[in-house]
């Protein structure tokens, strides 16, 4: 093994140290703007949905009701936001320990 590999080889294990040392310090910080993230995800699409819903009650009288509709609706959608945002995450978070463990 000549000098160049020795270095190589040595810079690899820093760098994957490096990393560790860069994820281990996301801890509680990283969990709770994970957590804020996701109930922003859903509690914006819940508002968006009972505002349009109060107006359009006020507005067009129905027999149902559009606020409570479009509040279900809301929660869905901000559901299934909040879902694509995990899924997405848990591919990068997957792909990073991919690359520190090589």
């Amino acid at each position: 093994m000549n000098r160049d590999d020795k270095f190589s080889s040595f810079r690899s294990k820093e760098l994957r140290k490096l990393k560790q040392i860069k994820k281990r310090n996301k801890g509680v910080w990283f969990g709770l703007g994970f957590i804020g993230v996701i109930g922003w995800l859903i509690v914006i699409p819940t508002f968006i949905g009972i505002f349009l819903g109060l107006w359009l009650d006020k507005k067009f009288h129905q027999e149902f009701s559009w606020t409570l509709s479009l509040l279900i609706a809301g929660v869905v959608g901000g559901c299934v936001l909040a879902w694509n945002w995990i899924e997405k995450e848990n591919k990068e978070i997957k792909k990073e320990q991919k690359d520190i463990d090589e």
